[in-house]
């Protein structure tokens, strides 16, 4: 019975019943518009988790001393970190290299310039800063051709680093929103040790070719590409594959390690800072953004069902169960070693932590603090080289290492 019908059998007046109706009627509209308005900060967030991202300033170029070298910094959480990194910037540079921490207070960070910046140089305030620290292949100074892998959406380019006899290589797979140049500052370890280095890209980065869609598919799709490249890799006398992942890549390179049809080539996988569970991502992500829970759960729902690919366009739903390895743990069968850090910012290290307890016969875990994420290499290059190297070696999977 509705509330205005029992108001007026109780002896209501019609203007008490009039204000009852009207109650309620704005009481259901006021739901109506906050689920709609939850509905849309839902549909948003799915949409930017599959939606290449392209790089945003994250901090404020305030000072250039050209003449003491130095560059001063809005001061955030990445710009404050110990070591060497990059700088996004526009102006009469693109890219710059930044290093030591020269000095710094609650609101700035003066760091000593790599990059030799020039008196008439004019550099744009909006920067993002980077643990690329290399951007192109030839400042590593090491020889390197272009390759272009084929895969089912065309042609993926890629840098091959030739070293030792060719028959260990290195697959090196990037993260979401970035390039394979993230990946050239682990190729001289690799180089040294007698590692061929193959440097990929993959559907929808900016540089490989686009998907019908247009979207990620958190590594459910893309490691068809990374794929190809094992297989190029063969026909080029590789006997044995090392994939290393950084971030999202990481995820690519799980599925490449369970699904691949090159699977007796993969002799282990080096995961650096990796996604490894795309569910405690997005719901670290969404608390970082103070987003409620419902909105959350529903953006993951969308992006998981069949429903919400008319909404989010992505041609097929994320296969977050597929995904989840920690849970499919059982079924790897190669050796991982997984370099992160607790407080990485963007990736949390919880499921990192959580496959090492599930596989602890297959799963090493060298565990940082401070350093962020994917910049390990960056706050401490030593120890960052010397546990890749010492994995390898035991694995004997270092043809130089092996040796010697």
């Amino acid at each position: 019975m509705h509330a205005s019908r029992r108001a007026a059998q109780n002896g209501a007046t019609p203007a008490l019943v009039t204000v009852i109706r009207f109650a309620i009627t704005a009481l259901g509209a006021a739901l109506a518009l906050v689920m709609t308005s939850l509905s849309l900060v839902s549909l948003r967030v799915a949409r930017q988790v599959i939606t290449p991202a392209r790089r945003l300033p994250d901090t404020r170029l305030l000072d250039l001393d050209t003449q003491a070298q130095t560059v001063t910094l809005a001061r955030t959480a990445d710009t404050a970190l110990p070591g060497r990194y990059g700088l996004f910037t526009s102006g009469t540079e693109s890219y710059v290299k930044v290093g030591t921490v020269l000095a710094s207070d609650d609101e700035t960070v003066t760091r000593k310039l790599l990059t030799h910046v020039g008196p008439d140089a004019e550099l744009a305030p909006d920067a993002a800063f980077s643990g690329w620290y290399f951007s192109r292949p030839d400042e590593l100074h090491l020889p390197w051709t272009p390759e272009l892998i084929g895969s089912a959406v065309g042609p993926c380019p890629a840098w091959q680093f030739a070293a030792g006899d060719g028959a260990t290589w290195v697959i090196q797979v990037h993260g979401r929103g970035t390039t394979r140049a993230e990946a050239l500052r682990a190729v001289p370890v690799f180089h040294a040790l007698g590692i061929t280095s193959l440097v990929v890209s993959y559907r929808n980065d900016g540089e490989a070719p686009r998907s019908r869609t247009g979207t990620y598919a958190l590594g459910a799709t893309e490691w068809r590409d990374v794929d190809a490249a094992i297989g190029f890799a063969r026909r080029r006398g590789a006997e044995r594959v090392i994939v290393m992942g950084w971030s999202m890549g990481g995820a690519i390179a799980l599925q490449l390690a369970l699904n691949s049809a090159h699977r007796d080539l993969i002799a282990g996988l080096i995961l650096e800072s990796p996604v490894i569970d795309w569910r405690v991502v997005l719901d670290y992500q969404a608390s970082l953004m103070h987003l409620p829970g419902p909105v959350t759960r529903l953006a993951i729902d969308t992006l998981g069902s069949d429903w919400g690919t008319a909404f989010t366009r992505a041609g097929t739903p994320i296969p977050f169960d597929r995904l989840d390895v920690v849970s499919r743990a059982g079924e790897l069968r190669h050796p991982i070693l997984i370099l992160h850090s607790d407080d990485d910012g963007f990736v949390p290290s919880d499921a990192s932590h959580g496959l090492l307890m599930a596989r602890p016969d297959l799963v090493e875990l060298e565990v940082f603090d401070v350093a962020r994420h994917t910049k390990l290499w960056n706050y401490d290059q030593d120890r960052w080289t010397s546990a890749i190297t010492a994995w390898l070696t035991r694995l004997r999977l270092a043809p130089s290492a092996a040796d010697s």
